[in-house]
């Protein structure tokens, strides 16, 4: 099976490109920076190619050629999620690179989507609950999944849309919480500040999420909407606790320093039965 990986070398990318060939999938890796991805392990195991896949000019047919899956990852400017520009760019420009793929002949496709799709609704969140975006990268990601929706009417492909709530580990975002926390720590600090802690959330390793999307992309016969997360709420102050005793590390929470994000419920969490029967039905092969 060949798989065609955008965004090869971001937080998502390099995790499902390794996860993809332990899986012993032949794989073609593209992102915008050659100089980054040099630096993957993977690096020798791929078919490299440096493209910006929101390019006008890209020559998409070419890209995707002898390709069966396109697993999409790439989305620029993230983490701003209050950005117009996710739907005054992003939206447009991707819905043109998939459509080009599909037009070319790739009959798949595995497409990322987000948590904040479901906007500020509260509790257990399935895939069966309506999105009510409430900022402008959850309402570019759900638009596109319209856009791609409809587009499978005309044009039929499988299309795989996997929403992704809070993943954490090797190449997240340096201003993310368990990335400060570990710079905190490594540097000795005494205290480190943060929100009151009582939010709930889904929290899944990278490598766990990438273990879950590269079996999306082999159960090929699988269409339609899939949670990738835990399932399992957490208190934030719970996690960066958590993760102190994993580092043996004692510093001082400064709780409450943060006011809680206005872009987000207080408790929400993943329903992952789909998920989870997936895999299983994966494992049983």
């Amino acid at each position: 099976m060949k798989v065609l990986v955008t965004g090869a070398t971001g937080f998502v990318g390099r995790h499902l490109v390794a996860a993809l060939l332990a899986r012993g999938c032949e794989v073609r890796a593209v992102a915008r920076n050659a100089q980054t991805a040099q630096g993957m392990p993977w690096i020798n195991d791929v078919d490299f190619v440096s493209a910006d896949v929101h390019a006008p000019d890209l020559d998409v047919a070419a890209l995707v050629k002898d390709i069966d899956t396109l697993a999409h990852l790439a989305w620029p400017g993230l983490p701003n999620y209050r950005a117009l520009f996710h739907f005054e760019h992003n939206l447009m420009a991707d819905y043109r690179f998939i459509k080009s793929a599909v037009e070319a002949g790739v009959q798949q496709v595995l497409v990322t989507g987000t948590c904040f799709e479901y906007g500020m609704q509260s509790g257990p969140l399935s895939e069966s609950t309506e999105p009510q975006p409430s900022n402008p990268y959850g309402l570019a990601k759900h638009t596109l999944h319209l856009f791609l929706q409809n587009l499978q009417q005309e044009q039929p492909f499988t299309l795989q849309w996997a929403r992704l709530f809070y993943l954490h580990g090797e190449g997240q975002n340096p201003n993310s919480l368990l990335a400060a926390l570990d710079r905190a720590i490594d540097a000795g600090e005494s205290t480190f500040n943060m929100s009151a802690g009582e939010q709930l959330r889904d929290f899944l390793a990278i490598e766990t999420a990438a273990e879950n999307l590269a079996a999306i992309v082999q159960k090929r016969d699988f269409n339609g909407v899939i949670n990738c997360a835990s399932g399992q709420p957490i208190s934030v102050r719970a996690l960066v606790e958590q993760r102190l005793r994993e580092r043996g590390a004692s510093i001082d929470l400064n709780l409450g320093h943060y006011p809680y994000p206005t872009h987000e419920p207080l408790a929400f969490w993943a329903v992952v039965d789909r998920l989870q029967q997936l895999l299983e039905a994966q494992r049983t092969h």
